[in-house]
């Protein structure tokens, strides 16, 4: 079972649209608008991933009570580091990684890339300050991976992963 929707509040729904149609590639297919059960109203904007079964969407908030100054970065509204609350989208195979990692320098976006020896990613923060994350999966999983994991739910001190096989930063081209 997959998520049908990814939800999220948007400050800047001009600076949402440009980066998640203009340079991630989703479609705008649909907007529902209507009034908030708080008082005020809402735009609800529905970016197409990839069918009519996966989007990423945004509310665009009007007038609704205590929606003043609310941050808009996932990781920052929980106090913890950038990278920790971050949505990944996964890619077909390791041209498409690639794809996807010239569209965003294209765009003028700092790049981070890492193996992370079972999965390869590629990352860079939208207008909300979320990192965005294309994944690829590229390892298997084993019986003792699945038993590493299940005792780590309990383990006080776990042994540290297996440091990343590559981690490159990308800037963008001068122009």
């Amino acid at each position: 079972m997959g998520y049908h929707h990814l939800a999220l509040a948007a400050r800047d729904m001009k600076a949402i649209h440009a980066f998640y149609e203009g340079v991630m590639g989703f479609e705008l297919v649909k907007v529902e608008v209507g009034p908030a059960p708080e008082g005020g109203w809402a735009k609800h904007f529905f970016y197409r991933m990839e069918d009519d079964s996966k989007f990423i969407a945004f509310w665009e908030m009007h007038d609704i009570p205590g929606t003043e100054g609310f941050e808009t970065s996932l990781s920052k509204a929980a106090g913890v580091p950038d990278h920790i609350n971050h949505i990944s989208f996964d890619v077909k195979d390791r041209a498409d990684l690639d794809r996807r990692r010239q569209q965003w320098l294209d765009a003028g976006l700092d790049v981070l890339e890492i193996d992370h020896n079972w999965c390869h990613s590629v990352y860079t923060k939208d207008p909300n300050g979320n990192f965005v994350e294309f994944c690829l999966t590229t390892g298997s999983f084993t019986k003792e991976d699945r038993e590493t994991a299940l005792a780590a739910l309990t383990a006080e001190k776990p042994d540290f992963s297996k440091p990343p096989a590559n981690v490159q930063f990308h800037k963008p081209k001068a122009a």
